[in-house]
């Protein structure tokens, strides 16, 4: 994660049993209700979402503060580019906060 706009513009949704009371790893009180079956992180069921563990200024330095604890839609969601595959949702988050869409070329690479 480098930017944060998809933790700052999607709803995080996901199955309940994620949550820690349902043998999951997302602490329970960082969630909301949905449904009978679907959990959201809080902050993030709003007009204007932000997950309340997300830290940081979107587009600058951003970080989780529940990294390993994250809800799957987290740990599956990819920027743009990575593994060489485009992602249209992270371009739109990307956009509702001014930043340009990322390119294959833009992604920092590893040593």
């Amino acid at each position: 994660m480098h930017c944060g706009a998809c933790c700052a513009y999607f709803r995080v949704s996901f199955y309940w049993a994620e949550i820690v009371s349902g043998g999951g790893v997302v602490p329970d009180e960082l969630t909301e209700p949905l449904t009978p079956f679907l959990s959201c992180m809080k902050g993030t069921n709003s007009k204007q979402p932000r997950c309340e563990k997300l830290v940081g200024e979107v587009g600058e330095c951003v970080s989780c503060s529940i990294y390993e604890q994250r809800p799957s839609p987290c740990r599956e969601f990819a920027q743009s580019w990575e593994n060489g595959i485009p992602n249209e949702a992270c371009d739109r988050a990307r956009a509702a906060y001014g930043l340009p869409p990322l390119t294959e070329i833009s992604l920092p690479h590893s040593a």
